[in-house]
């Protein structure tokens, strides 16, 4: 890097992204650091793709990094950690379900930046007046297209984008044969397992634990819900191709018997006001000894696979 400026590529351990890295490993372009945020509520294919890719990277000599935003002012909350833990903690959605787009900035941007303003190739880059280079993995489909054509609008002092993908004009579909090429599995389309723009089959291949966390954060949210129905918002009546679901994904599980109906309302009728009470309890005490967010989480998963496992099975 001592004649260049360092190159990032931000990974989302998705499709686009993936074969971006593979693509520039195999024309030998300089890729100095891969940055992955970790929200800590990928779907779990997702979680089981990213040893496996970063073992392929490290074998390329590519170095790469898992960072994370941290929370630190808790209020008189429980601490927390993660998406899931802080949508729960507030009793609300992402706010992709109400037309924001703040996730992406606050749970992804924001730590990969404050990593890289840690990193001494990117503070002598940023000293000598240059800028450093991001990799961005938008293809060049229509609803890239759209982030694209946001995205060039946002100028940094500290950043120049570039966007391979879309300087060779890949697809989706380019993007998995070109991972598939590489002898690796195409990876799961990447978000968060609770996120408003899953899709109804997506939701069909989330764990028991996953579905059992989305019944509880639509539960937990809804008596603050004025305008939206839950997750997906409103519901979708199957015009023009568009496949039927309901605005709320806890009633797409029910219908479609993901979870037992027993289960579901029982998570509904019972979890929220067993989390307003622990956070009562938490809020009496000083912050470090109050027990966190993800303690609770794990005892509600330990509930909930206890109900799986005494109800009778077909």
């Amino acid at each position: 890097m001592a004649d260049r400026p360092p190159v990032i590529a931000a990974w989302g351990a998705g499709v686009d992204s993936t074969a971006m890295i593979v693509e520039l490993a195999e024309r030998g372009e300089p890729l100095d650091m891969v940055l992955f945020a970790d929200l800590g509520a990928e779907k779990s294919n997702t979680y089981a793709f990213i040893p496996l890719f970063r073992a392929w990277m490290a074998e390329r000599g590519i170095a790469s990094e898992i960072v994370r935003y941290q929370p630190h002012n808790f209020k008189h909350w429980p601490p927390y950690a993660g998406i899931a833990e802080n949508m729960l903690t507030n009793a609300t959605l992402p706010s992709v379900v109400f037309g924001g787009g703040s996730c992406s900035q606050k749970w992804k941007a924001a730590p990969q930046d404050a990593w890289t303003a840690k990193w001494e190739p990117a503070r002598r880059c940023w000293d000598a007046g240059d800028r450093v280079v991001k990799l961005i993995g938008y293809d060049a489909s229509g609803r890239d297209t759209q982030r694209y054509r946001h995205a060039i609008g946002c100028e940094d002092p500290r950043y120049a984008y570039r966007y391979p993908l879309r300087e060779w004009g890949w697809s989706r579909a380019e993007c998995e044969a070109r991972i598939a090429r590489a002898g690796l599995p195409v990876p799961p389309k990447s978000s968060c397992f609770f996120c408003g723009s899953i899709k109804p089959d997506e939701v069909l291949e989330l764990s028991i634990p996953e579905l059992g966390v989305i019944v509880l954060m639509e539960a937990r949210a809804k008596p603050r819900l004025r305008n939206v129905d839950g997750l997906w918002r409103k519901p979708v009546l199957g015009r023009r191709g568009a496949t039927p679901r309901p605005g709320s994904i806890t009633e797409f599980i029910r219908e479609r018997g993901l979870l037992p109906p027993a289960e579901i309302d029982h998570i509904t009728r019972t979890a929220p006001l067993a989390l307003l009470d622990f956070q009562a309890v938490q809020a009496a005490l000083p912050v470090e000894q109050r027990a966190s967010m993800g303690r609770w989480l794990d005892d509600f998963h330990r509930a909930t696979d206890a109900l799986e496992r005494s109800r009778p099975h077909a």
